[in-house]
């Protein structure tokens, strides 16, 4: 069975840093894509940050320049550092993933329960 744990979310003043982490646990598990999205309260889930094999990491206009996304893939483990905050960077924040395993037809897409981040002086 697989799930994504997500931890690091908080209560941080304007102009302050988060560090989200994200677990991703099961055996035999290669993962292929890790994303960073978040949902302010009254707006639609959004895509913050993404890593995909053997491409350049993307990232949404808004935090380009102060979110950094990185993955430690011998520990199934994603990464996203928050800078340089804003109280519009308020949300809860899903780590997604594109996981596959050698025993699957094909890979299969998960979603972590998510942490809050609020941004507020």
């Amino acid at each position: 069975q697989v799930q994504l744990v997500e931890s690091g979310g908080g209560l941080v003043q304007p102009g302050g840093s988060l560090r989200l982490s994200c677990v991703v646990s099961g055996s035999g598990l290669r993962v292929n894509i890790l994303a960073w999205y978040r949902q302010a309260p009254g707006k639609e889930r959004e895509l913050v940050a993404s890593s995909k094999d053997d491409s350049p990491t993307t990232y949404a206009d808004s935090v380009r320049g102060r979110f950094t996304i990185s993955r430690d893939d011998a520990k199934n483990t994603g990464f996203l550092q928050m800078d340089s905050l804003k109280p519009m960077d308020t949300g809860v924040y899903y780590c997604h993933a594109l996981v596959s395993k050698t025993t699957w037809l094909s890979p299969t897409a998960y979603w972590g329960q998510g942490t809050q981040v609020t941004v507020s002086s």
